[in-house]
């Protein structure tokens, strides 16, 4: 059988950069050689490269984390170039990459999420207007970043300001959310027209840790990560489907990990991933081997459903 020329995009220039690399490389050493001719390339220096070799390039993986990767740029080049690619493409990618977008269309399609505000860069917010609307705790992110990057819990109303100026280093606009104390989940789901749900991964940070931030998610031993999950069916089926049902409402493809709140026996769904965590030990490949698909099995599973998505269009 003749090998697929497949290009292996990993690197970028987010603030998620090393994340990307690390993860293409284990997605390197997970693809099956047997299958694949695999090239590397990084963004950040190798989009010529790139554009010159696509004639001869059979699929794109993307393992790029943030902007410019993540947000539906990339995927829109590699739609210029005619190169089918796994995942959500440019629309689903730039939604679900903006959390007001998210929270917009999560609210639209009746799946349930924390009530919030959002606040650009020069708005006057006043400590007791967001105390009087969602209450403290406040949960402060930015609008676009990943892996908990810019984000802070904020418990008392003198500290607001530093954390907003925190989140705004990350972009313009930004989300005040109300936070939920209580177990922290994620749901994969997989394909294209007909969506597959991953067992469900429960999240146990250690308690050094007010919440899975950055160093939480990428420490190893940080973090205890039980799957499936210690829940009922009941909650485990309301889960996977408003994973099911977060994936369509942003437009996703292919594949998406959507991560919630459980409090006492109510769900809220915090964000949706279109490009999740690809090491071996990161959550969807976790949860995938659960359900009996090994990690070099997954990455082929996405490829198949980016190069079939691509022949249907």
């Amino acid at each position: 059988m003749k090998k697929m020329n497949l290009a292996l995009l990993s690197g970028g220039i987010s603030s998620e950069r090393e994340v990307s690399l690390n993860s293409g490389e284990q997605v390197f050493e997970a693809l099956d050689k047997e299958k694949y001719d695999i090239t590397h390339y990084d963004p950040k220096t190798d989009l010529e490269k790139l554009v010159r070799d696509a004639n001869k390039i059979d699929a794109a993986l993307i393992i790029l984390h943030g902007p410019y990767g993540e947000d539906g740029t990339v995927q829109g080049l590699l739609e210029l170039l005619d190169i089918p690619y796994q995942g959500s493409g440019v629309m689903g990618s730039a939604v679900a990459m903006n959390k007001v977008a998210t929270k917009k269309l999560y609210e639209m399609a009746g799946v349930p999420t924390p009530a919030y505000i959002v606040a650009c860069r020069g708005d006057v917010i006043a400590p007791d207007d967001v105390a009087g609307r969602i209450g403290f705790p406040v949960v402060v992110k930015p609008a676009e970043a990943g892996s908990s990057v810019g984000m802070s819990i904020v418990k008392e109303k003198e500290m607001l300001k530093t954390a907003m100026a925190k989140a705004f280093e990350h972009g313009n606009t930004i989300l005040l959310e109300m936070y939920i104390d209580g177990i922290e989940l994620t749901a994969g789901v997989v394909g294209n027209e007909t969506l597959e749900a991953m067992p469900l991964i429960e999240i146990v940070p250690n308690q050094e840790y007010e919440f899975f931030d950055y160093e939480a998610k990428y420490t190893p031993g940080k973090t205890e990560e039980i799957c499936p999950g210690r829940f009922d069916d009941s909650i485990t089926e309301n889960a996977q489907t408003y994973a099911k049902m977060a994936h369509q409402a942003l437009f996703c493809e292919g594949y998406s990990r959507t991560d919630m709140m459980l409090k006492g026996r109510d769900l809220y769904v915090l964000e949706t991933n279109t490009i999740p965590g690809m090491t071996a030990t990161s959550l969807l490949p976790q949860a995938a081997q659960v359900g009996g698909m090994t990690f070099t099995a997954l990455l082929d599973r996405l490829i198949e459903l980016g190069i079939e998505r691509h022949k249907n269009r």
